[in-house]
């Protein structure tokens, strides 16, 4: 077997059907530069998603959560523990929503190597002040530089500088929401009242957009010491503490393990965002699903162009094996041809691809509820190339395998008798 004599009749059959090898190469091109263009721009909405969603919730939060207590009086009795309890009307327990001994628990998390980082937080409930109007309100006592370090704090304040809550005493950052239903500019100061009927005044210093209206016209933010004068607390009262992990799929295992140690409540990502991560896995099954049936719909094409090289270069194969070429050599010159298809057009598709993202990267796309994205999302993972190459090699080495054995079971006698 000549290679080089193989390679040499593949090219002579393609550059003899030029027009159809050019529109199957047409056909690979096309469908590996929109698989890749797709998955890219897919997976860099996923990824701008998210950014909206998961990078601002913690891996696990601790909380103490404000419920009834397991035991009624009733049932602690001696009296009546061989009773029947019939309770009705339980009321919650007593018990503020404050972690205790939270500044213990905090330096501990700190000391665990799971930990990428922890952040304090206090929650108030608090009315916005406007004239006789009161607006519902939450309030989140934050440590700014915590905030920014484990949720990109900075990305979402779109005026003003976050570490000013840390510098400005009685400062807050509003929701961008709010400030414009109250009509508030940054400099004005803004009067909160909480539900037990304190009332503080607070310069505005900037503003929140996180790009959910929902939660820009609820959220603002100030210092964890602003929160707890609001409250009239005591420097340890904080009410939630976030975790960052160095592994989030750790999560699940780890919010168990910290609730029975510290005796809090524990919630983790993947359960706080169940619904949020199905659809991203959809959509990027979506992406998948379309980009590999444009690959096998050009997979066809290369197939029907082969069928038809075939029969009509049938006098060509049986002079080929008249002269001494085997069938196996008359198969490797048409999977030679059907490669070279696939490896042209894959490589093609793959440049056009890249080019394509980064055009669609180029495209501005600027929207009031996204403050930070000025471009249409795109993800430039080399896992897409490598997927598209191997695909458009695979694809076309299957269209064209069944043609070449076919043409590889010609007899020679029986084309030239018919002759």
């Amino acid at each position: 077997m000549n290679l080089k004599l193989i390679l040499d009749i593949a090219f002579s059959l393609l550059r003899a059907r030029w027009s159809q090898t050019l529109v199957a190469a047409i056909g690979v091109t096309f469908s590996i530069t929109m698989f890749i263009a797709l998955l890219s721009f897919m997976s860099g909405l996923n990824d701008l998603l998210d950014g909206l969603m998961l990078n601002r919730t913690p891996h696990v939060l601790l909380y103490n959560e404000i419920k009834p207590a397991l035991r009624q009086p009733v049932q602690r009795s001696l009296k009546y523990q061989n009773s029947y309890h019939f309770i009705s009307s339980i009321r919650p327990s007593k018990s503020l929503p404050q972690i205790h001994n939270s500044i213990a628990i905090i330096e501990a998390l700190h000391h665990d190597k799971r930990v990428h980082g922890v952040a304090p937080k206090v929650f108030v409930q608090v009315f916005y002040n406007v004239g006789t109007v009161h607006l519902t309100g939450e309030i989140n006592g934050i440590s700014p530089a915590d905030e920014n370090k484990l949720f990109s704090f900075a990305d979402y304040v779109t005026e003003g500088n976050y570490m000013d809550l840390n510098i400005i005493p009685n400062s807050i950052i509003l929701g961008k929401g709010a400030a414009e239903t109250m009509l508030i500019a940054r400099g004005d100061a803004v009067e909160v009242t909480t539900v037990r009927g304190d009332r503080l005044r607070l310069k505005v210093v900037g503003f929140f957009q996180s790009g959910i209206s929902q939660i820009d016209k609820l959220q603002s933010y100030v210092s964890v010491a602003t929160a707890q004068k609001l409250l009239g607390e005591s420097s340890n009262y904080i009410t939630d503490i976030q975790l960052k992990l160095h592994d989030m799929k750790q999560a699940p295992f780890l919010a168990k393990e910290f609730e029975k140690r510290y005796d809090l409540d524990a919630l983790d990502i993947q359960t706080a965002n169940s619904q949020f991560e199905t659809g991203s896995f959809v959509r990027t099954i979506i992406s998948y699903a379309v980009g590999i049936t444009l690959l096998v719909v050009a997979g066809f094409g290369i197939y029907n162009i082969l069928n038809m090289m075939i029969y009509e270069k049938m006098d060509a194969i049986a002079i080929l094996k008249a002269t001494g070429f085997s069938g196996k050599d008359v198969k490797l010159i048409f999977l030679a041809i059907s490669l070279s298809i696939g490896v042209f057009g894959g490589i093609t598709g793959l440049i056009f691809g890249f080019g394509l993202s980064e055009l669609i990267d180029q495209m501005p796309f600027e929207t009031a509820s996204l403050p930070t994205v000025k471009t249409y999302p795109i993800h430039y993972d080399p896992f897409f190339y490598l997927i598209g190459g191997v695909f458009s090699v695979v694809t076309t080495y299957l269209a064209g395998s069944f043609p070449a054995r076919k043409a590889s079971k010609v007899d020679p006698v029986e084309i030239i008798r018919g002759k």
